[in-house]
């Protein structure tokens, strides 16, 4: 298990935007849609490099995802990035209607995603939105946990064909992968191996989880860390596998406990090995302003409070 870093954090929107500056120079067909936002996205990279291919909507998340479904059907490639909370909310049925029902190769990047964007506040935390995401025929669900992972999640994405929702933080995270991690599509990956209990994360609680895990390693509990970056489709191979032998599973997520990985692996289990399993994330209310931290303490999804909830299950 690689050592996590606390003290060293990247910013994962900076990492996504130059990573499609890269992805421009491989791919030609390659074009990217903001709805004004480019500052806050990152997305400004690819204006800069490439004006001709970047296109600025305006505030109108609708446009921008009918647009980008308008450009794929002409052979190009769109990323389409905008806050998680209005590009999945407000342009729902768009995404659905002009991207998954025709099967539009659009990669839509929700950034802002979860409660740590902090004192904006309720109205721009998107709690919601792997949940409308993962609920869509034929969309691939993807949460990266660190800039590495998201940039190869991007490669993924740019080379599969069809529509691909990809949700990142707005604060900076540390590094919780090795330079030998390899991002799969079909598969989950065993963090660190356990026997007492199986903790299922993704995005940027995922270091949370590692930080809960070393803490119960201290309370002589051993917990199996499974990253699971892709929530659909869903590698449940490996969660019954681990299941099994742990006898019992919380997913931690930041995002509403109800239609995210919580729902996911509850609907995975209950169908094929029925165990029991404690949803960790924010339930069933809408978030609030505050320091990012400060919110994840709050809500339950920082290392201690995690460690705490895990000791209650077992």
């Amino acid at each position: 298990m690689p050592v996590v870093s606390y003290e060293i954090k990247k910013s994962i929107r900076e990492s996504f935007g130059k990573k499609l500056v890269d992805l421009g120079s491989k791919y030609p067909d390659v074009v990217v849609l903001d709805a004004d936002l480019s500052v806050s996205t990152q997305t400004k990279f690819f204006a800069n490099a490439y004006p001709e291919r970047f296109f600025n909507v305006g505030i109108a998340e609708q446009d921008l995802i009918t647009t980008a479904a308008g450009l794929s059907l002409t052979g190009k490639i769109p990323f389409a990035a905008a806050f998680a909370v209005f590009i999945t909310g407000r342009a729902y049925d768009q995404i659905r209607m002009s991207v998954c029902y025709q099967k539009a190769n659009v990669k839509i990047i929700g950034t802002h995603g979860g409660i740590t964007v902090g004192e904006d506040g309720a109205t721009h935390q998107a709690l919601e939105d792997v949940s409308l995401m993962r609920g869509l025929p034929g969309m691939t669900v993807i949460v990266p946990a660190d800039c590495r992972e998201c940039e190869q999640a991007m490669e993924y994405a740019v080379a599969h064909n069809g529509p691909v929702y990809i949700r990142i933080a707005r604060n900076s995270l540390p590094d919780v992968y090795g330079e030998d991690y390899q991002f799969n599509p079909n598969k989950a990956y065993i963090y660190r191996e356990g026997t007492d209990v199986t903790l299922i994360s993704n995005g940027d609680v995922l270091a949370e989880t590692i930080k809960a895990a070393e803490m119960l390693k201290n309370k002589n509990i051993n917990a199996e860390i499974i990253s699971l970056p892709v929530v659909k489709p869903l590698d449940s191979e490996t969660i019954i596998n681990s299941v099994k032998k742990t006898k019992r599973a919380v997913t931690i997520e930041n995002h509403s406990i109800n239609g995210g990985i919580g729902s996911a692996v509850c609907e995975c289990l209950s169908e094929k090995f029925p165990a029991k399993v404690l949803r960790i994330g924010v339930n069933d209310c809408f978030g609030q302003s505050g320091d990012s931290k400060e919110l994840l303490k709050y809500y339950g999804l920082e290392a201690t409070s995690i460690a705490n909830k895990v000791m209650e299950v077992i």
